[in-house]
């Protein structure tokens, strides 16, 4: 792997900070509601009248066609133009657009991808279910085949900013008889304009409402929405996993080193709870903070070694998996060395407690969502390392 950039590549990174630091709102997004959807619709709108939507996506789809060491880059610049979250148009940039440039038919991606560019339409997943989550293929809402519809009913759960979106991606059985990872259909629901739908949003510990159960009524999707073939669902599904656990988090992985590097300089300016010199002379903090330091080159190393496999292959490998569990993970140490930081007295007086209780208590979902840490393990065990199914 060559991690030496060339002229043409350092040229590019300063095309893409210019950019940034020209465009870039000073405005906060919104924590939650509908004004967070609008906000991320203007954000992403203007990314693409400056032609910086989709940088990886290929030309003929509306993208920039570019490679994903630029794509690395673009993220790079990003985060240290502190540009907003991504947002509720992570799903659709990031996942449900790849998906269809690979598998759904012409008519479908002229429809859908130039208006999830423009951030004209957002999206949900509706993947996970009550006793079916990191565990997809044991999903039971069912589908059946009725003249030129399917005609759903059942229930998904933990379905992202559901009560905001247009479009979900969703997966239903419809040949209950065949095998587990068969008989699953993969469909796009209108979720504006089809009837027998009824989403409730889920309140989270950490506060608002980010999450949504989903219920379906004999909910009447055309054919003509199938992505793919009926009752091959799973090979479409799995390609879009491999996205998301590849290089979907490129930004968020970056910006954890910012992070990591907040909490050693509060550590240097501040004392430890209950001691009197400050936080970073006591040996176990200054240990901690030097292995997320370390454990943060090494997501880096991680995506990097992604990013050569993609430009050699054209597509993310099984090993996203790996990156996908150890992020989750490293989020987890990160705030929760920053909560141990201010200590149970600053909690409720320091202005950085605003920043870390929040993310602290978010990230419990980071080990679970996208497949579990035990789902993670027991993929790049069997796919990567060659070892038997545990089940």
């Amino acid at each position: 792997m060559d991690l030496t950039f060339t002229t043409e590549e350092k040229n590019f990174r300063d095309q893409v900070a210019t950019w940034l630091r020209e465009n870039v709102t000073k405005e906060e997004r919104p924590p939650e509601g509908i004004e967070a959807a609008d906000f991320d619709r203007a954000w992403q709108k203007k990314q693409f009248d400056g032609g910086w939507a989709g940088i990886a996506w290929p030309k003929e789809y509306g993208g920039r066609g570019l490679s994903p060491l630029q794509q690395l880059i673009w993220h790079e610049e990003y985060v240290k133009a502190r540009a907003p979250y991504i947002g509720m148009c992570f799903l659709a940039v990031n996942q449900v657009g790849p998906k269809l440039m690979l598998e759904a038919n012409a008519e479908q991606r002229a429809f859908h991808l130039p208006s999830i560019l423009r951030g004209e339409s957002l999206w949900c997943q509706g993947y996970s279910e009550p006793g079916a989550g990191s565990d997809l293929a044991g999903l039971r809402t069912k589908a059946v085949v009725e003249g030129d519809e399917l005609v759903i009913n059942g229930q998904k759960v933990w379905t992202s900013y559901a009560q905001y979106c247009d479009y979900q991606e969703m997966l239903v059985r419809t040949d209950p008889s065949a095998p587990k990872h068969k008989g699953i259909t993969f469909v796009i629901v209108d979720l504006k304009n089809t009837k027998g739908i009824d989403i409730r949003p889920l309140e989270l510990m950490s506060g608002g409402k980010h999450f949504s159960e989903v219920f379906y009524d004999d909910v009447r999707v055309p054919l003509a929405n199938v992505v793919g073939s009926l009752n091959d669902g799973w090979k479409v599904t799995v390609a879009s996993l491999a996205f998301e656990r590849g290089t979907a988090f490129m930004a968020e992985q970056i910006d954890m080193a910012n992070k990591v590097e907040g909490l050693i300089q509060y550590a240097k300016e501040h004392p430890a709870p209950g001691g009197r010199k400050n936080a970073i002379e006591d040996d176990e903090f200054r240990r901690r903070l030097a292995i997320l330091r370390a454990e943060v080159a090494a997501m880096r190393a991680m995506s990097l070694a992604s990013v050569s496999r993609i430009q050699r292959e054209g597509k993310p490998g099984p090993e996203g998996s790996l990156t996908r569990l150890f992020f989750g993970q490293l989020t987890q140490s990160i705030w929760r060395t920053g909560m141990d930081l201010l200590g149970p007295e600053r909690l409720e007086l320091s202005p950085m407690a605003q920043g870390i209780t929040h993310p602290y208590l978010r990230t419990f979902c980071n080990t679970i969502s996208g497949g579990s840490a035990q789902i993670q393990r027991e993929v790049y065990a069997t796919r990567v390392l060659g070892m038997p199914k545990t089940r």
